[in-house]
């Protein structure tokens, strides 16, 4: 699912004229994608990081190391967790997806500038964190605006290299819902197109 998110934005990206390195390795860490394009004010510069969950996700971010050491509470816990809490995982979230040395390095070396910071998401089921990152210069973006904007906005180019996918993507809901069988479309929850746009 995450990979062709990934792919989905890329899409959007290519079709808007930037060049665009996607699932760029850095030791062990990892850039979704990394996007430029020319302009006369100069190079535009852009980080983007995809969570793309069908299911909606508890927190996106994990538990703060201190937290973590102090309560034996896991990673991933969904616990409930304070305000407090909230803001130290955010901020390490943010330093580890985006400020970590190793990746600002590396975007200096491919384009020096200023590099927008943005996040891609589905469905999360805490909105107090997205609040939180947004205080933040993250640029929050949903993965269902893009694919709208895939069907329905005219682009720079008319496709690249992931344009079989937003097709694909684009067509099922019509495919299916157009299928005779009304039980067939209660059980794949295609009962209307709502489904399949809310889960992308």
């Amino acid at each position: 699912m995450a990979l062709f998110a990934e792919k989905l934005v890329e899409e959007w990206l290519s079709r808007q004229g930037y060049f665009t390195i996607r699932g760029t390795k850095v030791g062990v860490h990892e850039i979704d994608l990394l996007a430029i394009r020319p302009t006369t004010d100069g190079i535009e510069c852009r980080n983007t990081e995809v969570q793309a969950s069908v299911i909606p996700v508890s927190y996106v971010t994990k538990a703060p190391k201190e937290v973590q050491l102090k309560t034996g509470r896991a990673v991933s816990s969904a616990k409930t967790r304070d305000d407090d809490e909230l803001r130290e995982g955010v901020r390490e979230w943010v330093t580890k997806k985006f400020d970590h040395p190793k990746k600002e390095k590396l975007r200096r070396l491919l384009a020096p500038g200023n590099w927008s910071r943005e996040w891609v998401i589905n469905a999360v089921r805490h909105q107090r964190k997205i609040e939180l990152l947004r205080e933040t210069d993250i640029t929050i973006r949903r993965l269902p605006s893009i694919v709208a904007e895939l069907k329905g906005r005219d682009f720079l180019l008319d496709g690249a290299a992931g344009t079989p996918l937003a097709d694909l993507v684009l067509l099922l809901p019509r495919q299916l819902c157009a299928m005779p069988n009304p039980s067939l479309q209660g059980t794949l929850g295609l009962a209307n197109n709502s489904a399949i746009s809310h889960t992308w």
